[in-house]
């Protein structure tokens, strides 16, 4: 059974407007996960469904944003958790640094914008700790990245929604 279908079952008990901001505040489902449950499994509403997905999906995100780098520096004092980060870091910047020096934060809105598996909010918390954009700067490209998937996956939600009323 698939992550999501778990979840799914483990918040049966939990009033499916409350389900659906948890489900976008997990790094695993976010709102990409989010929205299509609260649509096709709750019966949600399109419009409630995007506001309480972005707003699950934007809780983890000042926490995310102050918190990594304290957490990252007590975990390079020991030799496993600074072999980490030096080996993210340094595969990180050398995969992106290009896109991140030519479009800074519209590079940042535009990967958490993008709904695909590894790049919401969660992720791009962790790209903006990694190239060191300030708080201000990464919040307002985050926030603006979730708002745009949320529109997306909504609207993707709804065609295939429609597409397979259509096949049925």
């Amino acid at each position: 059974m698939p992550f999501e279908h778990q979840l799914i079952d483990l918040l049966v008990s939990v009033p499916p407007w409350l389900s659906t901001i948890i489900l976008s505040a997990l790094p695993i489902s976010e709102l990409r996960g989010a929205i299509p449950i609260a649509i096709g499994v709750y019966e949600i509403g399109p419009v409630e469904a995007y506001l309480l997905a972005v707003l699950g999906n934007l809780l983890p995100v000042i926490p995310l944003l102050l918190f990594l780098e304290p957490v990252s520096a007590f975990l390079r004092r020991f030799k496993i958790g600074d072999m980490f980060f030096t080996w993210l870091f340094t595969r990180t910047r050398q995969k992106h640094s290009e896109s991140m020096e030519k479009y800074g934060t519209l590079a940042l809105t535009l990967f958490v914008a993008i709904p695909l598996p590894v790049t919401g909010a969660w992720t791009g918390c962790a790209a903006a700790f990694v190239f060191g954009i300030k708080f201000r700067h990464a919040l307002i490209a985050i926030v603006a990245g979730v708002l745009i998937a949320g529109i997306v996956v909504t609207l993707l939600t709804l065609a295939g929604i429609s597409a397979l009323e259509t096949l049925t």
